[in-house]
């Protein structure tokens, strides 16, 4: 069965850090250590301590684990009440992968105080030889549903082939 959400739901939620108190968590078969490093490197770094906000620029490129989200620039929005990242922005052509799964979008946006996840612009989808593609999706990540609009496409491999 193809799991349109779990990589996009595994990636931000163990990156913004939400499940801290779990040594893992397995969604769709992908099991992520949150207490691995997360390692980002990009071409600069802005923090703006007014507004509780930093910008990293330039070939982003965060990991953890196995997993990978890469893009243009990612904006991480801390909640005014504490140091807790409250959102994740990616733009600029957002890849996220692990070595068997893949989801690409021009922009997520991830409000992890509402747990929900957006991407738009071409989104692309894919697990093996199965892919999905949409222009928008939007998946709830607490109760892990989704809902993909514009021109959905759908390729679903079965069997062996």
């Amino acid at each position: 069965m193809f799991k349109i959400f779990a990589l996009t739901a595994v990636v931000l939620v163990s990156f913004a850090g939400v499940s801290s108190a779990q040594t893992s968590i397995d969604l769709g078969g992908i099991t992520v250590d949150t207490n691995a490093a997360i390692e980002v490197t990009a071409e600069s770094l802005s923090v703006d301590q007014d507004t509780g906000s930093a910008v990293f620029a330039g070939n982003v490129i965060i990991g953890q684990g196995d997993l990978r989200l890469s893009a243009g620039r990612v904006e991480v929005i801390y909640a005014a009440s504490n140091s807790e990242i409250a959102r994740l922005i990616a733009t600029e052509g957002v890849t996220f992968a692990t070595a068997t799964e893949a989801a690409e979008a021009q922009t997520a946006d991830y409000d992890i105080t509402t747990g929900q996840l957006i991407l738009s612009g071409d989104v692309l989808l894919t697990q093996g030889a199965s892919a999905i593609s949409a222009e928008r999706m939007v998946v709830n990540v607490t109760d892990g549903t989704a809902q993909m609009e514009g021109r959905v496409r759908t390729v679903l491999q079965q069997g062996g082939n």
